[in-house]
């Protein structure tokens, strides 16, 4: 099996304990890493663009630092996604995510496999944006408090 050739996922996974449970930490580890994309690593370079400039009105020279370290973060960041979905193929075998349809909405003649599934890269990079909108919603409505002034 190639790595750009995905095999569909028809049926649950059926491996031992150890391997799920090094595919779970790796998802979550490729879900941590996914997060990072919104949460530290804009964070961590606006951070560091603020220690280089000396005054509250900087030039051209922070901003580049932040552009520049936030891209090369990135690209960084995505090969590491990557590589954890290589590893995760190689411990699974496939890199689809099993079909989870509930019983209750499955036919009677219900035995075909569907047409196409959710593959891990894309499971985390949904579950890393709702849980960064999540993350700026609670912290908008509870704790960044407001910006008007109380007279």
């Amino acid at each position: 099996m190639s790595f750009y050739e995905p095999t569909m996922a028809t049926r649950p996974h059926t491996h031992s304990i150890g391997q799920s449970l090094a595919a779970s930490v790796i998802f979550v580890a490729m879900l941590l890493a996914a997060l990072s994309l919104w949460t530290a690593l804009p964070l961590t370079w606006v951070y560091i663009g603020s220690k280089v400039s000396k005054t509250q009105f900087p030039a051209e020279a922070p901003y580049a630092v932040v552009i520049v370290g936030l891209i090369a973060s990135i690209v960084i960041v995505a090969w590491l996604i990557s590589r954890l979905n290589r590893l995760y193929v190689e411990i699974t075998g496939t890199n689809r995510l099993a079909p989870m349809r509930p019983a209750w909405m499955r036919s009677m003649r219900d035995t075909t496999s569907p047409v196409s599934t959710t593959t891990v890269v894309e499971a985390v990079l949904m579950g890393s944006v709702l849980l960064a909108a999540l993350a700026l919603t609670t912290w908008f409505f509870l704790l960044a408090g407001s910006p008007i002034p109380n007279r």
